[in-house]
């Protein structure tokens, strides 16, 4: 078993929007006549998709939505997310993503994104901090049929690496996600990945027993160390020879 891939999560890793996303729903549920509250809305809609976590605030409303009420809903969440990326003269990136990618290209991993957000949302902001072309692999909202904490973005990540790089023969252990989020963390879990936990979203020690490693921010991670656990084979020769 070696590292070949790390895999990001989107929101909460990459773009620091969690604040845009609860104002953007709770204008949502107001618009909707329904009474927006904040709590209510971190902990159903964290580290979900917006789809699940749109549906799960309607019923928890007494609100039963349609596809097609919830298609609409998430479209109008999108186009207004998007507007207001696109008006911010800086984008809120963590601190050190730039330099920790150079860093993971540089010793040769390849790249992916897995993230609930839809397509649109996810691209407008790589391509606006001119990373798309480090992710050749993104795994969003519109390509999966459940949301995190279900593995299926990460399993589906893993398989279109292998369409991209089949000379990887990628299998789910050699792959590193990176997540901030008790449900992220259990849908890399589930879909066999070691995991870095970021605490960006929620503090070290809601994350420390979930994952294989914390951190309070990206760039204090130790490379080497993580290599090193997933090889852990010696590589100094044995005594005597």
């Amino acid at each position: 078993m070696v590292l070949k891939a790390v895999i990001f999560d989107f929101n909460g890793i990459i773009i620091d929007d969690e604040a845009i996303h609860l104002e953007l729903i709770a204008e949502l549920l107001l618009s909707e006549n329904l009474r927006p509250d904040k709590e209510e809305i971190q902990e159903v809609c964290l580290g979900r998709s917006d789809r699940a976590g749109l549906q799960a605030l309607w019923e928890r409303q007494g609100r039963v939505l349609t596809p097609q009420a919830l298609q609409e809903l998430m479209e109008r969440k999108s186009q207004a997310y998007r507007q207001r990326i696109q008006g911010l003269e800086t984008l809120p990136i963590y601190p050190g993503l730039v330099d920790f990618i150079l860093k993971l290209r540089l010793d040769h991993l390849k790249l992916a994104l897995v993230s609930g957000a839809l397509r649109q949302e996810v691209e407008t902001v790589l391509d606006q901090i001119e990373l798309l072309s480090q992710f050749p692999v993104r795994v969003t909202g519109d390509d999966t049929v459940t949301s995190k904490p279900d593995p299926e973005g990460y399993l589906l990540a893993v398989q279109q690496l292998n369409g991209f790089y089949p000379e990887l023969e990628l299998q789910p252990q050699d792959c590193l996600a990176i997540e901030d989020s008790p449900a992220g963390i259990e849908a890399a879990r589930r879909a066999g990945m070691q995991v870095l936990g970021v605490a960006n979203t929620y503090p070290v020690h809601m994350l420390q027993r979930q994952v294989d490693w914390v951190v309070d921010e990206l760039g204090e991670l130790e490379l080497d160390r993580v290599q090193a656990a997933f090889d852990p084979s010696p590589t100094a020769p044995p005594s005597g020879s």
